[in-house]
Protein backbone atom coordinates (compact mmCIF):
# COMPACT_ATOMS: atom_id res chain seq x y z
CA UNK A 1 0.00 0.00 0.00
CA UNK A 2 2.67 2.56 0.48
CA UNK A 3 4.44 2.11 -2.44
CA UNK A 4 1.36 3.41 -3.85
CA UNK A 5 1.00 6.34 -1.56
CA UNK A 6 1.61 9.56 -3.19
CA UNK A 7 1.44 13.34 -2.11
CA UNK A 8 0.10 16.10 -4.19
CA UNK A 9 1.66 19.71 -3.71
CA UNK A 10 -1.74 20.61 -1.78
CA UNK A 11 -1.25 17.93 0.57
CA UNK A 12 2.51 18.69 1.05
CA UNK A 13 1.96 22.19 1.64
CA UNK A 14 -0.47 21.11 4.32
CA UNK A 15 1.26 19.01 6.00
CA UNK A 16 4.17 22.18 6.46
CA UNK A 17 1.14 23.91 7.61
CA UNK A 18 0.18 21.24 10.07
CA UNK A 19 3.94 20.80 11.82
CA UNK A 20 4.37 24.76 11.89
CA UNK A 21 1.11 24.73 13.87
CA UNK A 22 2.31 22.05 16.20
CA UNK A 23 5.29 23.56 16.51
CA UNK A 24 4.07 26.68 17.47
CA UNK A 25 1.46 25.37 19.67
CA UNK A 26 4.25 22.99 21.63
CA UNK A 27 6.01 26.48 21.99
CA UNK A 28 3.45 28.32 23.75
CA UNK A 29 2.51 25.52 26.28
CA UNK A 30 6.68 25.31 26.79
CA UNK A 31 7.59 29.00 26.77
CA UNK A 32 5.30 31.05 26.48
CA UNK A 33 3.47 33.55 23.63
CA UNK A 34 6.79 35.21 22.45
CA UNK A 35 8.38 31.85 21.99
CA UNK A 36 5.29 30.44 19.65
CA UNK A 37 5.75 34.02 17.46
CA UNK A 38 8.90 33.72 17.36
CA UNK A 39 8.65 30.17 15.76
CA UNK A 40 6.37 31.90 13.02
CA UNK A 41 9.59 33.47 11.73
CA UNK A 42 11.51 30.03 11.26
CA UNK A 43 10.10 29.25 8.03
CA UNK A 44 10.79 32.40 6.24
CA UNK A 45 14.46 32.33 8.09
CA UNK A 46 14.89 29.11 6.83
CA UNK A 47 14.23 30.26 3.19
CA UNK A 48 16.11 33.26 3.82
CA UNK A 49 19.46 31.21 4.44
CA UNK A 50 18.54 29.16 1.68
CA UNK A 51 18.25 32.14 -0.60
CA UNK A 52 21.14 33.81 0.25
CA UNK A 53 23.75 31.37 1.06
CA UNK A 54 26.65 32.80 -0.12
CA UNK A 55 25.83 36.29 1.54
CA UNK A 56 25.86 34.25 4.66
CA UNK A 57 29.04 32.71 4.24
CA UNK A 58 30.52 35.89 3.49
CA UNK A 59 29.11 37.39 6.68
CA UNK A 60 29.92 34.33 9.04
CA UNK A 61 34.12 34.89 7.31
CA UNK A 62 33.96 38.69 8.50
CA UNK A 63 32.35 38.30 12.43
CA UNK A 64 34.99 35.26 12.42
CA UNK A 65 38.15 37.12 11.34
CA UNK A 66 37.21 40.84 12.17
CA UNK A 67 36.04 39.83 15.52
CA UNK A 68 32.72 42.62 14.53
CA UNK A 69 31.10 41.07 17.68
CA UNK A 70 33.54 41.72 20.08
CA UNK A 71 34.73 45.08 18.82
CA UNK A 72 30.81 46.63 18.81
CA UNK A 73 30.31 44.41 22.03
CA UNK A 74 26.34 45.39 21.98
CA UNK A 75 26.14 42.71 19.32
CA UNK A 76 27.74 40.22 21.52
CA UNK A 77 24.30 38.58 23.26
CA UNK A 78 22.83 37.47 19.46
CA UNK A 79 25.86 34.89 19.13
CA UNK A 80 25.85 36.41 15.48
CA UNK A 81 28.58 34.35 14.37
CA UNK A 82 27.28 30.93 15.70
CA UNK A 83 23.94 31.67 13.99
CA UNK A 84 25.94 32.50 10.91
CA UNK A 85 28.18 29.27 10.86
CA UNK A 86 24.84 27.27 11.38
CA UNK A 87 23.03 28.99 8.66
CA UNK A 88 26.15 28.73 6.05
CA UNK A 89 26.66 24.82 6.71
CA UNK A 90 22.73 24.12 6.22
CA UNK A 91 23.09 26.59 3.04
CA UNK A 92 26.22 24.74 1.86
CA UNK A 93 24.45 21.16 2.73
CA UNK A 94 21.26 21.93 0.63
CA UNK A 95 22.36 23.20 -2.38
CA UNK A 96 25.59 20.69 -2.45
CA UNK A 97 23.20 17.50 -1.93
CA UNK A 98 19.54 18.76 -2.74
CA UNK A 99 19.61 21.76 -4.91
CA UNK A 100 22.67 21.33 -6.87
CA UNK A 101 23.67 24.68 -7.29
CA UNK A 102 26.48 24.07 -5.75
CA UNK A 103 28.47 22.95 -8.15
CA UNK A 104 32.26 21.07 -7.00
CA UNK A 105 35.12 21.52 -8.88
CA UNK A 106 38.71 20.29 -8.14
CA UNK A 107 41.66 22.70 -8.78
CA UNK A 108 45.42 22.17 -8.00
CA UNK A 109 44.50 24.62 -5.29
CA UNK A 110 42.04 22.15 -3.38
CA UNK A 111 45.05 19.77 -3.88
CA UNK A 112 47.62 21.31 -1.63
CA UNK A 113 44.83 22.70 0.69
CA UNK A 114 43.74 19.11 1.49
CA UNK A 115 47.32 18.32 1.88
CA UNK A 116 48.33 20.68 4.29
CA UNK A 117 45.14 19.90 6.42
CA UNK A 118 45.46 16.65 6.11
CA UNK A 119 48.88 16.78 7.62
CA UNK A 120 47.41 19.34 10.21
CA UNK A 121 45.48 16.49 11.70
CA UNK A 122 48.60 14.14 11.46
CA UNK A 123 49.87 16.75 13.58
CA UNK A 124 47.21 17.28 16.00
CA UNK A 125 47.04 13.25 16.60
CA UNK A 126 50.88 13.61 17.36
CA UNK A 127 50.57 16.58 19.92
CA UNK A 128 52.61 16.63 23.06
CA UNK A 129 49.28 18.02 24.25
CA UNK A 130 46.59 16.75 22.48
CA UNK A 131 43.35 17.81 23.83
CA UNK A 132 44.97 21.62 23.15
CA UNK A 133 45.51 20.45 19.95
CA UNK A 134 42.09 19.08 18.87
CA UNK A 135 40.59 22.40 20.47
CA UNK A 136 42.14 24.25 18.18
CA UNK A 137 41.48 21.63 15.40
CA UNK A 138 38.05 21.89 15.39
CA UNK A 139 37.16 25.36 16.35
CA UNK A 140 39.43 27.06 14.01
CA UNK A 141 41.23 24.54 11.79
CA UNK A 142 38.20 22.64 10.08
CA UNK A 143 35.91 25.66 9.81
CA UNK A 144 38.46 27.18 7.89
CA UNK A 145 39.13 24.38 5.77
CA UNK A 146 35.55 23.68 4.70
CA UNK A 147 34.85 27.52 4.43
CA UNK A 148 38.10 27.87 2.11
CA UNK A 149 36.46 24.85 -0.10
CA UNK A 150 32.68 26.54 -0.29
CA UNK A 151 34.40 29.69 -0.74
CA UNK A 152 36.23 28.74 -4.44
CA UNK A 153 33.03 27.05 -5.37
CA UNK A 154 30.43 29.87 -4.65
CA UNK A 155 32.41 32.92 -6.23
CA UNK A 156 31.10 32.72 -9.77
CA UNK A 157 31.17 35.93 -11.07
CA UNK A 158 32.71 39.32 -10.92
CA UNK A 159 29.90 41.07 -8.85
CA UNK A 160 29.89 38.34 -6.06
CA UNK A 161 33.79 39.10 -6.07
CA UNK A 162 33.26 42.68 -5.50
CA UNK A 163 30.50 41.90 -2.84
CA UNK A 164 33.54 39.98 -0.78
CA UNK A 165 36.03 42.60 -1.38
CA UNK A 166 33.76 45.62 -0.29
CA UNK A 167 32.57 43.60 3.04
CA UNK A 168 36.55 43.00 3.59
CA UNK A 169 37.53 46.69 3.07
CA UNK A 170 34.18 47.83 5.35
CA UNK A 171 35.08 45.46 8.13
CA UNK A 172 38.35 46.89 7.86
CA UNK A 173 37.68 50.78 8.03
CA UNK A 174 35.03 49.59 11.06
CA UNK A 175 37.61 47.95 12.65
CA UNK A 176 40.27 50.62 12.11
CA UNK A 177 37.82 53.51 13.56
CA UNK A 178 37.14 51.47 16.51
CA UNK A 179 41.29 51.23 17.27
CA UNK A 180 41.50 55.14 16.62
CA UNK A 181 38.88 55.74 18.99
CA UNK A 182 40.86 53.42 21.94
CA UNK A 183 44.00 54.79 20.69
CA UNK A 184 42.70 58.94 21.22
CA UNK A 185 40.68 58.06 24.86
CA UNK A 186 43.66 55.74 26.19
CA UNK A 187 41.38 52.72 26.07
CA UNK A 188 43.04 49.05 26.52
CA UNK A 189 46.52 50.31 25.61
CA UNK A 190 49.58 47.79 26.02
CA UNK A 191 52.81 48.77 27.27
CA UNK A 192 51.20 52.37 27.78
CA UNK A 193 51.13 53.51 23.91
CA UNK A 194 49.72 50.35 21.51
CA UNK A 195 46.33 50.16 20.91
CA UNK A 196 43.84 47.51 21.50
CA UNK A 197 40.28 46.47 21.07
CA UNK A 198 38.15 44.21 23.85
CA UNK A 199 41.00 43.40 25.42
CA UNK A 200 38.51 43.66 28.61
CA UNK A 201 36.67 40.13 26.93
CA UNK A 202 39.96 38.16 26.02
CA UNK A 203 39.05 38.97 22.17
CA UNK A 204 41.82 38.04 19.62
CA UNK A 205 41.90 41.34 18.35
CA UNK A 206 43.15 42.39 22.39
CA UNK A 207 47.02 41.89 21.42
CA UNK A 208 48.24 44.28 19.35
CA UNK A 209 50.19 42.50 16.89
CA UNK A 210 47.26 40.36 16.63
CA UNK A 211 45.26 43.78 15.69
CA UNK A 212 47.69 44.96 13.14
CA UNK A 213 47.40 41.47 11.30
CA UNK A 214 43.69 42.02 10.81
CA UNK A 215 43.84 45.30 9.99
CA UNK A 216 46.49 44.44 7.19
CA UNK A 217 44.60 42.29 5.31
CA UNK A 218 41.68 44.98 4.13
CA UNK A 219 45.03 47.09 3.73
CA UNK A 220 45.58 45.33 0.12
CA UNK A 221 42.12 45.46 -1.42
CA UNK A 222 41.69 49.37 -0.28
CA UNK A 223 45.67 50.21 -2.23
CA UNK A 224 44.22 47.88 -5.17
CA UNK A 225 40.65 50.98 -5.68
CA UNK A 226 43.41 53.36 -5.07
CA UNK A 227 45.64 52.63 -7.70
CA UNK A 228 43.81 50.10 -9.90
CA UNK A 229 40.69 52.74 -11.11
CA UNK A 230 38.05 50.96 -12.30
CA UNK A 231 35.04 52.90 -11.41
CA UNK A 232 34.76 56.69 -10.62
CA UNK A 233 36.32 59.63 -8.79
CA UNK A 234 34.30 59.51 -6.03
CA UNK A 235 35.25 55.65 -5.38
CA UNK A 236 38.87 56.11 -5.67
CA UNK A 237 38.69 58.63 -3.15
CA UNK A 238 36.11 56.73 -0.60
CA UNK A 239 38.83 53.63 -1.17
CA UNK A 240 41.54 56.49 0.02
CA UNK A 241 39.98 57.77 2.97
CA UNK A 242 39.39 54.21 4.03
CA UNK A 243 43.19 53.32 3.35
CA UNK A 244 44.57 56.12 5.29
CA UNK A 245 41.82 55.40 8.43
CA UNK A 246 43.10 51.19 8.18
CA UNK A 247 47.04 52.37 7.97
CA UNK A 248 46.51 54.56 10.70
CA UNK A 249 45.00 51.74 12.72
CA UNK A 250 48.12 49.58 11.97
CA UNK A 251 50.10 52.68 12.90
CA UNK A 252 48.75 52.78 16.30
CA UNK A 253 49.55 49.29 17.46
CA UNK A 254 53.08 50.34 16.77
CA UNK A 255 53.67 46.68 15.28
CA UNK A 256 56.94 46.11 12.68
CA UNK A 257 55.89 43.41 11.14
CA UNK A 258 52.10 45.62 10.50
CA UNK A 259 54.57 48.64 9.00
CA UNK A 260 56.79 45.94 7.13
CA UNK A 261 53.66 44.38 5.34
CA UNK A 262 52.46 47.86 4.43
CA UNK A 263 55.08 48.99 3.01
CA UNK A 264 55.04 45.42 0.80
CA UNK A 265 51.53 46.47 -0.66
CA UNK A 266 52.41 49.98 -1.22
CA UNK A 267 55.32 49.23 -3.12
CA UNK A 268 54.02 46.32 -4.81
CA UNK A 269 51.47 49.24 -6.46
CA UNK A 270 54.02 51.44 -6.92
CA UNK A 271 56.25 49.16 -8.94
CA UNK A 272 53.53 48.33 -10.98
CA UNK A 273 53.15 52.12 -11.86
CA UNK A 274 56.64 52.93 -12.24
CA UNK A 275 58.68 49.32 -12.94
CA UNK A 276 61.83 50.80 -11.80
CA UNK A 277 63.06 48.27 -8.98
CA UNK A 278 65.56 50.82 -7.56
CA UNK A 279 63.17 53.41 -7.28
CA UNK A 280 60.43 51.35 -5.51
CA UNK A 281 62.68 49.95 -3.07
CA UNK A 282 64.31 53.56 -1.92
CA UNK A 283 60.86 55.52 -1.80
CA UNK A 284 59.80 51.78 0.24
CA UNK A 285 62.52 52.24 2.87
CA UNK A 286 62.10 56.39 2.97
CA UNK A 287 58.33 55.31 3.72
CA UNK A 288 59.11 52.72 6.53
CA UNK A 289 61.19 55.26 8.11
CA UNK A 290 58.35 57.76 8.11
CA UNK A 291 55.76 55.14 8.96
CA UNK A 292 58.25 54.02 11.87
CA UNK A 293 58.53 57.81 13.27
CA UNK A 294 54.43 57.97 13.22
CA UNK A 295 54.14 54.76 14.65
CA UNK A 296 56.16 56.29 17.60
CA UNK A 297 58.40 52.77 17.88
CA UNK A 298 61.05 54.47 19.77
CA UNK A 299 58.94 55.25 22.36
CA UNK A 300 57.77 51.63 22.99
CA UNK A 301 58.60 50.03 26.35
CA UNK A 302 59.45 46.95 24.70
CA UNK A 303 61.80 47.64 21.25
CA UNK A 304 61.96 51.14 21.67
CA UNK A 305 64.97 53.92 21.87
CA UNK A 306 65.42 53.38 25.13
CA UNK A 307 67.30 50.13 25.24
CA UNK A 308 70.68 50.00 24.30
CA UNK A 309 72.14 47.10 21.75
CA UNK A 310 69.09 44.03 20.52
CA UNK A 311 66.27 45.44 21.96
CA UNK A 312 64.09 43.06 24.19
CA UNK A 313 61.28 42.67 21.34
CA UNK A 314 63.67 41.80 19.00
CA UNK A 315 65.46 39.12 21.70
CA UNK A 316 61.92 37.59 22.37
CA UNK A 317 61.65 36.54 19.17
CA UNK A 318 65.19 35.14 18.52
CA UNK A 319 64.68 33.23 21.79
CA UNK A 320 60.99 32.03 20.78
CA UNK A 321 62.76 31.03 17.00
CA UNK A 322 65.53 29.03 18.63
CA UNK A 323 62.57 27.40 20.67
CA UNK A 324 60.78 26.94 17.78
CA UNK A 325 63.97 25.15 15.84
CA UNK A 326 64.57 23.24 19.09
CA UNK A 327 60.74 21.42 18.55
CA UNK A 328 61.59 20.80 14.78
CA UNK A 329 64.83 18.93 15.84
CA UNK A 330 63.46 17.63 18.38
CA UNK A 331 60.03 16.00 16.26
CA UNK A 332 60.98 16.20 12.92
CA UNK A 333 58.00 14.88 11.12
CA UNK A 334 54.88 16.72 12.85
CA UNK A 335 56.38 19.22 15.43
CA UNK A 336 55.08 19.56 19.20
CA UNK A 337 51.31 19.63 17.53
CA UNK A 338 49.15 22.35 16.16
CA UNK A 339 49.13 25.34 19.27
CA UNK A 340 51.64 23.95 21.03
CA UNK A 341 54.48 26.45 21.11
CA UNK A 342 52.89 28.06 23.98
CA UNK A 343 52.81 25.65 26.07
CA UNK A 344 55.99 23.77 24.80
CA UNK A 345 58.47 26.67 24.94
CA UNK A 346 59.46 26.16 28.74
CA UNK A 347 61.02 22.64 27.70
CA UNK A 348 62.97 23.85 24.13
CA UNK A 349 63.41 27.92 24.71
CA UNK A 350 67.47 28.85 25.57
CA UNK A 351 66.05 31.71 27.77
CA UNK A 352 63.71 31.97 30.95
CA UNK A 353 62.34 34.56 32.12
CA UNK A 354 59.53 33.22 33.79
CA UNK A 355 56.86 33.58 31.26
CA UNK A 356 55.83 31.09 27.88
CA UNK A 357 56.09 33.37 24.66
CA UNK A 358 54.09 33.14 21.47
CA UNK A 359 56.64 32.29 18.32
CA UNK A 360 55.88 35.79 16.48
CA UNK A 361 56.46 34.36 12.82
CA UNK A 362 54.70 32.32 10.81
CA UNK A 363 57.53 30.24 9.15
CA UNK A 364 58.90 29.25 13.09
CA UNK A 365 55.02 28.12 13.86
CA UNK A 366 54.77 25.93 11.41
CA UNK A 367 57.87 24.76 11.52
CA UNK A 368 57.50 24.11 15.44
CA UNK A 369 54.26 22.40 15.15
CA UNK A 370 54.23 21.09 11.83
CA UNK A 371 57.45 19.90 11.66
CA UNK A 372 59.84 20.08 8.60
CA UNK A 373 57.24 18.06 6.51
CA UNK A 374 54.64 20.66 7.67
CA UNK A 375 56.81 23.59 6.63
CA UNK A 376 57.36 21.98 3.42
CA UNK A 377 53.68 21.42 2.44
CA UNK A 378 52.99 24.82 3.93
CA UNK A 379 55.83 26.68 1.63
CA UNK A 380 54.44 24.19 -1.15
CA UNK A 381 50.58 25.76 -1.18
CA UNK A 382 52.69 29.35 -1.10
CA UNK A 383 54.29 28.40 -4.44
CA UNK A 384 51.07 26.75 -5.76
CA UNK A 385 48.73 30.24 -4.79
CA UNK A 386 51.31 32.94 -6.72
CA UNK A 387 51.44 30.11 -9.76
CA UNK A 388 47.76 30.40 -9.48
CA UNK A 389 47.77 34.49 -9.39
CA UNK A 390 50.36 34.62 -11.69
CA UNK A 391 48.24 32.70 -14.70
CA UNK A 392 45.31 35.00 -13.47
CA UNK A 393 46.94 38.78 -14.47
CA UNK A 394 47.97 36.95 -17.75
CA UNK A 395 44.55 35.76 -18.25
CA UNK A 396 43.23 39.15 -17.54
CA UNK A 397 45.93 40.90 -19.58
CA UNK A 398 44.63 38.47 -22.70
CA UNK A 399 41.08 38.99 -21.40
CA UNK A 400 41.68 42.87 -21.18
CA UNK A 401 39.06 42.44 -18.38
CA UNK A 402 39.92 45.65 -15.93
CA UNK A 403 37.84 43.58 -12.69
CA UNK A 404 39.69 40.38 -13.12
CA UNK A 405 42.99 42.42 -12.89
CA UNK A 406 41.32 44.64 -9.54
CA UNK A 407 40.76 41.32 -7.90
CA UNK A 408 44.04 39.14 -8.86
CA UNK A 409 46.26 42.55 -8.21
CA UNK A 410 44.18 42.77 -4.67
CA UNK A 411 44.95 38.99 -4.09
CA UNK A 412 48.72 39.35 -4.81
CA UNK A 413 48.82 42.22 -2.67
CA UNK A 414 47.64 40.45 0.39
CA UNK A 415 49.65 37.36 -0.58
CA UNK A 416 52.65 39.62 -0.36
CA UNK A 417 51.57 41.46 2.84
CA UNK A 418 51.55 38.28 3.60
CA UNK A 419 54.85 36.94 3.24
CA UNK A 420 56.71 40.03 4.08
CA UNK A 421 54.95 40.46 7.69
CA UNK A 422 54.67 36.57 7.93
CA UNK A 423 58.29 37.12 9.27
CA UNK A 424 57.11 38.59 12.63
CA UNK A 425 53.65 38.27 13.12
CA UNK A 426 51.92 34.64 13.75
CA UNK A 427 49.20 33.99 11.00
CA UNK A 428 49.84 30.17 9.36
CA UNK A 429 46.29 29.27 10.97
CA UNK A 430 44.48 32.22 10.62
CA UNK A 431 42.02 33.29 7.67
CA UNK A 432 43.97 35.81 4.94
CA UNK A 433 45.76 33.26 3.25
CA UNK A 434 43.14 31.13 3.20
CA UNK A 435 40.37 33.24 1.89
CA UNK A 436 42.87 34.72 -0.78
CA UNK A 437 43.63 30.43 -1.59
CA UNK A 438 39.83 30.58 -2.15
CA UNK A 439 39.27 33.38 -3.97
CA UNK A 440 42.23 32.38 -5.74
CA UNK A 441 41.12 29.03 -7.20
CA UNK A 442 37.37 31.17 -7.71
CA UNK A 443 39.48 33.67 -9.85
CA UNK A 444 41.36 31.39 -12.00
CA UNK A 445 38.25 29.48 -12.80
CA UNK A 446 36.54 32.29 -13.42
CA UNK A 447 38.94 33.76 -16.20
CA UNK A 448 39.28 30.69 -17.61
CA UNK A 449 35.46 30.12 -18.34
CA UNK A 450 35.88 33.95 -19.93
CA UNK A 451 38.76 32.61 -21.46
CA UNK A 452 37.20 29.68 -23.05
CA UNK A 453 34.03 31.48 -24.16
CA UNK A 454 35.73 34.33 -26.37
CA UNK A 455 37.37 31.23 -27.72
CA UNK A 456 34.23 30.31 -29.10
Amino acid sequence: MLKHFHMNDKQVHSLYAMLVICCMLAAYFKLGIFAALAMTLVPFLLVFALNAACALLILFILFTYFRLHEAFPFLMPFKIPKMLALASLMGIGWHLFISRKLQPSWHSGHAILTVCFVWMTVCMLAASNRGLAMAYWSGNLTKMFIMAIAISWWLRNIKEFNWVRLGIMCSGVAIALVALYNKANGIGLVEGTRVTISRELRSQIGDPNDLSLVLLFPVSFLAAEVFIRTGSRFRQLLALVGLILVISGVIATQSRGGLLGICAVLGLFLYHKIKNPIITAAVGGVALMVLAVFAGISDRQSGGAAEDGVDESAMGRIYAWQAAFNMALANPLTGVGIDNFFSNYFFYSPHWDGKNHAVHSTWFQVLAEMGFVGLFIFILLLVTLFRTLRRILQLSEQLKDPQIELNARSLLAGFTAFCVSGTFLTQAFNWPIYIILAMAIALDNLASRLQQSTRT
